[in-house]
């Protein structure tokens, strides 16, 4: 599998772009913005562009997915407890931001906990849902070494829990239920900001340390 990155929109989003090396087949990760960008890259790495996926609804994540999906013909996907926040993405990129954006992307399927994506002979991700900053964020763990993990988790901060949906004891359970069990060594990719690990954040994250974490 690998792996390229790109930032995008005006709130500095990370877009993944992954891949399964054999096949060539790949998906998007958050389509922030800028979906031109995306299928640029995507041509550049020779890869093909086959599922479109958001690890949750909110605009910044999402605002290129109608692009890029038609671009590609790639169906896009999310969490179906996101989908009120996905429909409400006009008015909360205007409430936000002053931001007057496009109609939300139609959504041609639903991810939820277990799903497995398959861009080869092997499944490629693994879905695992983790709420709390918003009720249908997901996390997308490759069964070894590499979580892609939205705004659940950052480098030395977690997603906040403050917008419609949210809820901070939900996000925490998340943090330590579902993605410190993947392993210390797991590479953590997060919405915004630089990678991180499993391990660095048990040592260095505040809100992994008492008298913040639910136990």
């Amino acid at each position: 599998m690998k792996v390229a990155t790109l930032v995008l929109g005006l709130l500095q989003t990370n877009c993944y772009l992954v891949w399964d090396e054999a096949t060539k087949r790949a998906v998007v990760i958050d389509p922030a913005a800028e979906a031109h960008q995306i299928t640029s890259r995507a041509k550049a790495e020779g890869i093909q562009i086959v599922r479109i996926l958001a690890t949750h609804a909110h605009f910044d994540h999402v605002l290129g997915a109608a692009e890029l999906s038609q671009a590609t013909g790639a169906p896009f996907s999310i969490h179906r407890d996101d989908e009120p926040i996905l429909l409400a993405m006009q008015e909360r990129a205007a409430a936000f931001l002053g931001l007057h954006v496009g109609s939300p992307p139609k959504v041609d399927g639903y991810l939820k906990e277990g799903d497995e994506v398959e861009l080869g002979t092997q499944p490629l991700l693994r879905v695992i849902h983790t709420p709390g900053h918003s009720p249908g964020s997901i996390s997308l763990f490759d069964g070894r070494e590499r979580a892609f993990v939205g705004d659940v988790l950052f480098a030395g901060s977690i997603g906040r829990t403050d917008l419609p949906g949210g809820s901070y004891e939900a996000l925490l359970r998340s943090i330590q239920e579902k993605l410190v069990p993947l392993g210390s060594d797991v590479v953590v990719y997060p919405g915004h900001g630089p990678s991180t690990t499993i391990a660095r954040e048990q040592q260095y994250n505040p809100f992994l340390q008492p008298p913040y974490a639910v136990r």
